[in-house]
């Protein structure tokens, strides 16, 4: 599936201006899943990661708040969510950097495009 770039902008901006659940739940919609949930916390054993996805009940943990509105560390997390809800293997961490890069990147030249 290609990514939509006016996607990719409005996603990217609602996780940038702290509107994370929206985001996700465009996400969702897009790719035809359930939302996942969020929430501020620890987890133990993962202290050095900034967000883990929770496969068992569904839930990006964001270490604090302030990765919260990071689009990279939520697009990273979502990716998780996605491969697993899908049915397939959670996916590597290579592969979802790319996917959140690939986000990042389309937000960047549609936000200098139309802006």
């Amino acid at each position: 599936m290609e990514l939509d770039p006016g996607l990719a902008y409005r996603v990217v901006k609602l996780i940038l201006e702290g509107h994370v659940e929206d985001a996700l739940r465009e996400l969702s919609e897009w790719f035809g899943v359930s939302v996942p949930r969020i929430k501020i916390g620890r987890v133990r054993g993962r202290s050095r990661n900034p967000a883990v996805y929770l496969v068992k009940n569904k839930t990006i943990v964001v270490q604090d708040a302030s990765f919260y509105n990071n689009p990279h560390v939520i697009l990273h997390e979502f990716y998780h969510h996605l491969r697993n809800v899908g049915g397939r293997h959670r996916g590597t961490e290579g592969n979802a950097d790319r996917f959140a890069r690939a986000f990042i990147a389309a937000y960047l030249i549609y936000r200098d495009r139309y802006g």
